[in-house]
């Protein structure tokens, strides 16, 4: 429908929806079916900066591939597989597909996407391992860039542990009781910056704490395990506020999306927002379970590895003891007793 022909169907500004004006998030919204799961498959849709940012980055990750493959090199698939099925398409599904259809029309649907671009998206990034694909596979010039890149006071800075978790922290509380969450309602760009946005301060986060990319900022385990153990009690303390709020997250907006043409089967505002920070409590503990069980693997592996080293060196040093003693005992046979003459 045409968007001025749609405005003229509307109620005035002080009792309806805004006025519909170009960029913004929700006018092909008023249209949507009701959201279930044959919407979730039926509401795709080819979203330019989702779409070209997915081609991209996964086209670029396959190319490494592709050269480790073809010098003889080892890529071990399950890395490969980390990185683009679940960390790049959990990102476009949450981007292009159902949830991205409606993420501006419920506030429980926007919540589920969150959760994924901040937590699951990260994650299985960290454990595709692009860094080290691209140390192995770029050309000198690009190599070194990057490695300046990982080196700079700038990298540093980005990957401080304290410095990553309270960014981690604070951003969901900037995000949901300021004017960024009404603003990403409103305009499609600062929309799309923000998925972004939980994206990249998610990967700032994980990143170090999954230990497998050289990047700076990685700490010992011990340390990994109590900094995702702090994140709990932020989650769920966020839920439980967003779930007792009085007031609706985004002001009026849902409340003027139930008085246009979804309003037959939209639920009430308040009770989506209730849902909305249930999940975002339970979801948050669930995938911060599932990290655990990914950190506890790693660190028993590591001590695995650890344990098979230390095996060797002390194999080493008792095959160097033995010959250091055989030599010492073959020289003294071959020396002859004190007053003795070897002549005779």
């Amino acid at each position: 429908m045409d968007p001025a022909a749609l405005s003229s169907l509307l109620p005035a500004s002080s009792g309806g929806l805004p006025a519909v004006s170009a960029g913004t998030a929700w006018t092909s919204d008023l249209t949507l079916p009701p959201f279930d799961l044959g919407a979730f498959f039926s509401q795709w849709s080819l979203a330019p900066v989702p779409t070209i940012g997915t081609v991209w980055v996964v086209g670029l990750y396959l190319l490494g591939v592709r050269a480790m493959h073809r010098r003889g090199d080892h890529w071990p698939v399950g890395r490969t597989v980390s990185f683009v099925v679940l960390g790049m398409g959990t990102f476009y599904v949450a981007t292009a597909s159902g949830l991205a259809a409606y993420d501006t029309t419920l506030l429980s649907v926007h919540m589920v996407q969150h959760m994924a671009l901040s937590m699951l998206v990260p994650l299985a990034l960290a454990l595709g391992a692009p860094v080290t694909l691209a140390l192995r596979t770029l050309p000198a010039a690009p190599r070194r860039w990057l490695l300046a890149v990982l080196h700079s006071r700038v990298g540093r800075v980005l990957s401080f542990p304290p410095l990553t978790f309270t960014l981690y922290i604070v951003s969901p509380w900037a995000l949901y009781f300021s004017g960024w969450y009404r603003a990403s309602l409103e305009s499609v760009w600062v929309h799309e910056m923000m998925h972004v946005h939980l994206v990249m301060v998610g990967a700032l986060f994980f990143w170090p704490l999954m230990g497998i990319d050289p990047v700076p900022g990685r700490v010992g385990y011990p340390f990994r395990v109590l900094l995702t153990v702090l994140t709990l009690p932020f989650h769920a303390f966020l839920g439980v506020t967003i779930m007792g709020q009085e007031t609706l997250l985004g002001g009026d907006w849902y409340p003027r999306l139930s008085e246009g043409p979804m309003g037959a089967w939209l639920p009430d505002p308040m009770d989506d927002q209730h849902l909305a920070g249930g999940i975002l409590w339970g979801t948050g503990d669930l995938i911060a379970l599932v990290f655990f069980g990914v950190l506890f693997t790693q660190w028993v592996r590591s001590s695995m590895k650890e344990a098979t080293r230390e095996d060797r060196r002390l194999d080493l040093m008792e095959a160097r003891e033995a010959r250091s003693a055989a030599v010492a005992g073959a020289g003294s046979a071959a020396t002859p007793p004190p007053g003795r003459d070897p002549e005779r």
